[in-house]
């Protein structure tokens, strides 16, 4: 049976992705980051209609993928250092390093639901840094939070033969794909259909 709601962000993990000149993706073993707290990622594209005998005749359809901000509870040292390029200096400091190229990696992560959890991956994500921000103790302690925007663009996959940008589980999964999520960056196999 299928969900009804969604609910509750958890298991975030990315895995270090590296592309090829074909655009195609091979990744690292997935890394947990946790304390998520909230995850918002906006299609990218647009619409552009043809107008022809008066009406819209035809219309084009690109996807960009998806942009949107990602909050932490705060990120590991093993993110910043992975994704956003760190350095560790040999007197113990973390160094945010302004040349570090951009990292590209795969965003995994679900959402909660009334009958089974949905897994998703985004295939080729870059992150930017998060701010540097924090208010002074009052009478409670609240805690801050930190966040990243994420870029999440296409990957092509040759078993396929188009590029994608992500993949979510759903009631066909087999158990075998489901359980084993987060411990590698799963790519889908041919054939393809639409639903």
């Amino acid at each position: 049976m299928a969900n009804k709601i969604k609910y509750g962000l958890k298991n975030i993990y990315y895995a270090i992705a590296t592309i090829a000149a074909d655009g195609s993706a091979t990744y690292g073993t997935p890394v947990a980051v946790p304390g998520a707290v909230s995850l918002s990622m906006e299609p990218q594209g647009e619409n552009t209609p043809f107008y022809a005998d008066n009406i819209v005749y035809w219309t084009g359809v690109s996807n960009s993928g998806y942009e949107g901000d990602l909050e932490m509870a705060r990120f590991p040292d093993s993110f910043k250092r992975d994704v956003l390029g760190y350095l560790v200096s040999g007197n113990g400091l973390f160094v945010e390093n302004a040349n570090a190229p951009a990292v590209h990696f795969a965003l995994m992560f679900q959402f909660e639901g009334d009958e089974k959890a949905t897994r998703h991956v985004m295939y080729n994500c870059t992150a930017t840094r998060p701010a540097a921000s924090g208010n002074t103790k009052a009478e409670t302690i609240e805690p801050e939070t930190e966040t990243v925007t994420i870029t999440a663009t296409t990957i092509y996959v040759e078993a396929l033969d188009t590029d994608i940008v992500k993949s979510e589980t759903n009631e066909s999964t087999a158990a075998a794909v489901y359980n084993a999520w987060f411990e590698a960056v799963t790519m889908p196999t041919a054939p393809a259909t639409n639903p």
